[in-house]
């Protein structure tokens, strides 16, 4: 048995940013993220982990 700690998957950092993003008040940082987060929604979409993670990150760092 592998006593490692489970990874945050993809998903689950969709979901953080997501939640995050609807948090936040309108304004032009929710609107920069939602074009990150569209964009890590196609990446998602195309099974390409390392640009969706990229995009979440810009999302997620719009937000801040």
């Amino acid at each position: 048995m592998d006593n490692k700690t489970p990874s945050t998957t993809t998903a689950d950092k969709m979901k953080t940013v997501k939640a995050a993003w609807n948090a936040a008040p309108a304004g032009p940082k929710k609107d920069a993220a939602l074009k990150h987060f569209r964009a890590a929604e196609k990446a998602q979409a195309a099974h390409n982990d390392a640009e969706c993670n990229r995009a979440l990150e810009a999302a997620r760092h719009a937000l801040v």
